[in-house]
């Protein structure tokens, strides 16, 4: 049988999702803890893959087993074998021919961004850090040049593996709650480190290097050797991913927090 789950962790400590062979990956941590419980070797497949240091709050994955466990076995029970830096929260019996990645229709991102003249020490890990003034009329302006289909190679990471560039972004907005910035981005899909070299773009437009047309110059270029440096991680947060509701899964996004 196929069960999914809604995970939420803590990227700080880890090495992205993915499994590593020194076990540093998210994915290591979790597939061992879901062994625990279904009393054999567990392989997972999430709906898409997070940098290091990159946290979530709510990761789909799914994994196959003939064990049969309580519903509250796969939450509470892997949970016991999980540190406190990840967690199950859901969890749901689908049909064979689900898949947590290919099913996946828009994965959802938010970046927490503090804006003063000093580092936060609480959020050193939880938010991105900008010294300078930032104008949130401009790079909303700018963010706008995102929305719809293009080619996000100016945004894509050298290291990228995805077949194509071309991605549908439905989603790039800002807001501002006094010194913190939060910018939500949905898409059908992202590139290795997209959201981050996006944010770093448009940190350049905030701070008044460049106009808002600068985020259109660059999508129409085409060469990530023009935009600006790759943000820090430490603000990034994978916030959901949809599906057809035919799959009945919980709700699949949640919302960063202000402190």
């Amino acid at each position: 049988m196929r069960i999914v789950l809604g995970v939420e962790y803590d990227g700080t400590f880890y090495c992205g999702w993915q499994s590593q062979p020194s076990a540093c990956g998210v994915q290591d941590i979790l597939e061992k803890a879901i062994s625990n419980i279904a009393g054999h070797s567990i392989r997972v497949h999430a709906a898409g893959r997070t940098d290091t240091g990159v946290h979530a709050l709510m990761q789909v994955v799914h994994f196959d087993t003939a064990t049969i466990r309580p519903e509250n076995a796969w939450v509470r029970g892997v949970n016991t074998f999980l540190p406190k830096t990840v967690r199950v929260v859901w969890t749901k019996l689908v049909t064979d021919d689900f898949h947590a990645r290919f099913c996946a229709q828009i994965r959802r991102y938010q970046y927490l961004l503090v804006n003063h003249p000093v580092a936060p020490a609480l959020l050193a890990s939880k938010a991105g850090w900008y010294h300078l003034p930032l104008q949130l009329e401009l790079m909303q302006s700018a963010a706008q040049y995102l929305i719809g289909e293009h080619d996000f190679s100016a945004f894509r990471a050298s290291e990228c593996q995805a077949k194509s560039p071309i991605r549908t972004m439905y989603e790039a907005s800002i807001q501002q709650h006094q010194r913190r910035f939060i910018f939500k981005f949905s898409a059908n899909a992202f590139l290795q480190h997209q959201v981050r070299n996006m944010l770093g773009a448009l940190i350049y437009v905030g701070n008044g290097k460049y106009p808002p047309e600068f985020i259109r110059d660059l999508l129409e270029q085409r060469d990530r050797k023009l935009s600006p440096p790759t943000f820090s991680a430490s603000g990034l947060y994978l916030t959901g991913v949809e599906y057809d509701a035919q799959w009945c899964l919980p709700s699949q996004e949640q919302e960063i927090g202000i402190i």
